[in-house]
């Protein structure tokens, strides 16, 4: 045996009885697609429900995207990996974080699309570029997007666990920010029923959902 094979049987002997590192987050659904095909649409809105950025009611999912929150081009940079593709490919984390219902949401294709992975952000004016009834706006040239009031509070809260089940960071100087969202657009019917929907899927809660002054200690 050459000596640099030797020494690489080794070190993988080595890796292979070390410990594994304890996974938080879910560990239920094992990647994006299972999550999309599987449960997001067939069992999370079988029934229909609002989309994230213009609060749309929606019964068919014609027209939709399952949209990232924390978006996954977000996980892929913390995560160092060369694309996405590779990702999936390599990293078991990924996959899993990807998949996690809390951080998918119901959006239109095309506000899902120009939102790509801008941060969330205040945007100067009232452009709808979406439509009258659509309270989203998107400023290209700071790569910012706001969400309507009534959408920032589960924003805010789906950020905050991914940043604590998975060890994401929240970029761009959001958190103080997304804070105050929190605050000032507390848990409703809809998503404490969302959260209890999730946990029987995945058997994972969003604790910020539970008890939202846990954002405090963030």
């Amino acid at each position: 045996m050459h000596c640099r094979n030797w020494i690489g049987s080794i070190l993988l002997t080595l890796a292979m009885a070390l410990p594994s590192p304890a996974m938080s987050g879910q560990t239920v659904i094992p990647n994006y697609d299972t999550a999309r095909d599987t449960f997001f649409w067939n069992q999370l809105y079988a029934a229909g429900g609002v989309t994230i950025y213009c609060g749309q009611p929606f019964t068919r999912k014609l027209g939709l995207d399952v949209e990232h929150v924390y978006p996954a081009g977000w996980m892929v940079d913390h995560l160092g990996c060369t694309s996405r593709s590779q990702c999936r490919q390599t990293s078991p984390a990924f996959n899993f974080m990807e998949a996690d219902l809390h951080n998918l949401y119901p959006a239109r294709c095309g506000a899902n699309r120009s939102r790509s992975n801008m941060l969330y952000g205040l945007v100067a004016g009232e452009r709808r570029d979406f439509g009258l009834g659509c309270d989203f706006e998107i400023d290209t040239t700071a790569r910012i997007a706001e969400p309507p009031a009534t959408s920032r509070g589960n924003i805010a809260r789906s950020i905050f666990y991914l940043h604590q089940e998975y060890g994401l960071p929240i970029p761009g100087g959001m958190l103080s920010m997304l804070k105050r969202w929190n605050t000032s657009d507390p848990p409703d019917d809809e998503e404490r029923a969302r959260n209890d929907a999730i946990d029987a899927i995945q058997q994972t809660r969003n604790p910020f959902i539970d008890d939202p002054s846990l954002a405090d200690g963030l």
